[in-house]
């Protein structure tokens, strides 16, 4: 039955029934969602499939990897050591980790790995090596770190480092003498009768009642469905699975002024809001991020990983509780909670967020901008009838008006917010300069060309072998087929695999570099290149990626 406009909407619990019914299917992935109020549970309930091969449907009894949401259980471990007198949280991570090579004098602390505004830089291996599957690390012997520079000076930007949590993952281990594992479940998930989570570092491990995680194909490489197997460990940055049943055990020690698990000061740590050195206060503190919505208060953490995502929200001034575990449903499960607290607290909510409209900004949509103090590029698109801001070549995020402004805030992007004027984007063309607010740090950004030169007219120009010493890796950038189908490909081929991204120009010293494997392009893999030049001679390229930046090609000879 097709609804009407006068059709009455369910409300309510039977609204959350209509929101997963889309997904109770017998031949795909789901999802599973558990709602408490006051601590009182009201809704538990899993559609789809756990298993498409043994048709094991989902349960609240199902295991699901939680991805990222697992970050508050590694600074809650951090805080625990604090607690014994073991380190101080703005303690520099060289202290306990002295193997590192020192990248900055001031930084990064423990804190500001924590909070993102490290700068370290994350994942690297896939840069070279793609979703190729790396060995298990070795952690009982030291830390062999690539990163030559940080990602920004610590404390002046946010960007989101799984590597971070990592290095967090390895100062529990160092300095409590027991597996990152066994802390968790001995010091936490134990006392706060979490029995089904587990810190499980790798998705080649197989654990009883575990869901397995499908990843969606793009069309361009067939469609369909394949294992979600993450090619490296996730050891501190997003190891943990768990059940609904635990998350909300969890929530409800959260909101709880009685502490089983940590002091009170810990606590309120790990719900500090950090304030950049621009002045730009934000949301992420340790592990948590706290923001407004809709005039209510939320602390929330969402996480995704190959074939699985989660969401982990509460609000505090209703007790209301929810976790979403998904195992490949095609459903974000952010929205899908929001949706939930709007179905649940109703008129209790002040007026959703405005977003700026795509529309009246037509002048805007496919056109990019570039900030030639820092390399970023940015751009514009109809992101389902809001404007969306597409940073470094990844998805349109829809902006928001806030104070007469267009903006990202970092609860969507993971950043430091983004921000435009609302009067210089209302311009009937697309304006030769746009400053952008970047975590408080104001960029002239110059409008690139409508119609970028060929690649065929730079190929020659750009061809050749280059040094990438973060990667300790040869380059070589090569043409491959001619006329109309000719393209410039950066290859790397790191010691466990290889990547390769095409080169696509937006001006003739700034390109976008596209993953060549299907997969990993679907992901939103795109990346930014800024050409280095002596005179006329290129001698460097950078690539600039949403939690990367700065990473340098360094031309050693050009190819004949």
């Amino acid at each position: 039955m097709t609804p009407t406009p006068d059709t009455p909407q369910p409300t309510g619990l039977a609204a959350v029934d209509a929101l997963l019914q889309p997904f109770n299917r017998s031949d795909a992935p789901g999802l599973v969602v558990g709602i408490a109020r006051a601590g009182k549970i009201l809704y538990r309930r899993g559609v789809g499939l756990a298993s498409i091969e043994q048709g094991v449907t989902m349960s609240p009894r199902t295991r699901v990897r939680i991805a990222s949401t697992s970050k508050q259980f590694t600074c809650l471990a951090v805080l625990l050591l604090a607690e014994d007198g073991l380190l101080d949280i703005d303690d520099l991570v060289y202290r306990h980790l002295p193997e590192l090579t020192v990248l900055h004098s001031a930084g990064p602390t423990l804190r500001q790995l924590m909070q993102h505004l490290g700068g370290w830089r994350t994942d690297l291996p896939s840069v070279a090596q793609g979703l190729a599957l790396l060995p298990t690390a070795d952690w009982s012997r030291p830390i062999v770190d690539p990163n030559r520079e940080l990602n920004f000076e610590p404390g002046t930007r946010m960007m989101y480092s799984n590597t971070g949590y990592q290095l967090l993952a390895r100062v529990v281990e160092r300095l409590s003498g027991r597996s990152f594992a066994d802390f968790l479940r001995e010091r936490i998930f134990a006392p706060l009768r979490m029995h089904d989570t587990e810190s499980l570092t790798s998705d080649l491990e197989i654990r009883p009642g575990m869901a397995m995680q499908y990843q969606a194909q793009p069309v361009s490489v067939g469609g369909g469905l394949r294992r979600g197997i993450y090619p490296s460990e996730l050891r501190g940055s997003g190891s943990l699975v768990s059940t609904v049943d635990d998350m909300l055990r969890w929530l409800a020690h959260l909101r709880s002024p009685s502490k089983i698990v940590g002091s009170p000061d810990s606590w309120s740590r790990m719900i500090e809001r950090p304030t950049l050195s621009t002045g730009v206060r934000l949301p992420y503190a340790l592990g948590l991020i706290r923001h407004d919505y809709r005039g209510v208060e939320v602390i929330q953490h969402s996480g995704a990983v190959l074939g699985a995502t989660s969401q982990m929200i509460t609000v505090p001034a209703h007790g209301l509780d929810i976790v979403i575990l998904v195992n490949g449903a095609p459903v974000s499960p952010v929205a899908l909670a929001f949706q939930i607290i709007d179905a649940l607290l109703g008129d209790a909510l002040g007026d959703p967020s405005v977003h700026v409209p795509a529309e009246p900004h037509a002048a805007l949509l496919g056109r990019r901008y570039h900030s030639p103090e820092t390399g970023a590029v940015f751009g514009f698109e109809d992101a389902g009838g809001k404007l969306g801001l597409s940073w470094l070549g990844g998805r349109g995020m829809p902006l928001r008006q806030i104070n007469g402004a267009a903006v990202v805030p970092c609860e969507d992007s993971a950043l430091s917010p983004l921000g435009l004027s609302l009067e210089e984007l209302a311009s009937e063309t697309a304006p030769q300069v746009l400053t952008l607010d970047d975590g408080g740090r104001l960029l002239r950004c110059a409008l690139l060309p409508e119609q970028a030169p060929s690649i065929a007219s730079l190929a020659s120009t750009l061809v050749g072998r280059y040094l990438a010493p973060d990667l300790a890796i040869e380059v070589p950038v090569e043409i491959e087929g001619e006329g109309a189908d000719m393209q410039v490909v950066v290859r790397l081929h790191g010691p466990h695999g290889r990547s390769a991204y095409r080169l696509e120009p937006l001006s003739s010293d700034v390109m976008l570099a596209i993953p060549t494997d299907g997969l990993f392009s679907g992901m939103g893999g795109a990346s930014v290149v800024n050409i280095d030049r002596e005179g006329d001679r290129v001698v460097g390229l950078r690539l600039d990626a949403p939690r990367l930046s700065r990473l340098r090609f360094i031309r050693e000879e050009a190819l004949a």
